[in-house]
C-alpha cells in the first residue's frame, strides 16, 4: 500500500494533527517505511507458538472467590459519625 499526500493529509486530520504541507512527503515516507515493517511482521511463522502476556514465567496468585465482611467491621464503621450495629446510617434524601 502506497501512501500519498492526500491519505496523509486525511490521517492527520483524523489524529488532529496540524502538518504543513511541505512535510506531507516526508511524513509520508516515514509512514510507508513503519506500514512496510509491519507487513514484514506478517512472514513470521508463529504456528505452535503459544501466546503470552508477560516474557516473565509466572502464575498468579488465586484465592478464593468468598463474600466476607472483611474480618473486622469495627474499623470499618469507626470512622462513620453515627454507627449502628455495623452500619452506617445516613440522612433521608427522598421525601
Amino acid at each position: 500500500m502506497s501512501l500519498d499526500k492526500s491519505t496523509v493529509r486525511s490521517i492527520a486530520n483524523l489524529a488532529r494533527i496540524e502538518v504543513p504541507d511541505s512535510d506531507l512527503d516526508g511524513l509520508a515516507r516515514e509512514l510507508q517505511g513503519i506500514l512496510t515493517w509491519v507487513e514484514q511482521l506478517s512472514a513470521v511463522d508463529t504456528d505452535g507458538v503459544a501466546p503470552i502476556a508477560s516474557v516473565v514465567d509466572m502464575t498468579m496468585a488465586w484465592r478464593d472467590d468468598a463474600v466476607t465482611d472483611g474480618g473486622y467491621p469495627d474499623k470499618v464503621v469507626g470512622g462513620a459519625p453515627d454507627p449502628t450495629d455495623h452500619f452506617f446510617t445516613v440522612p433521608k434524601v427522598v421525601e
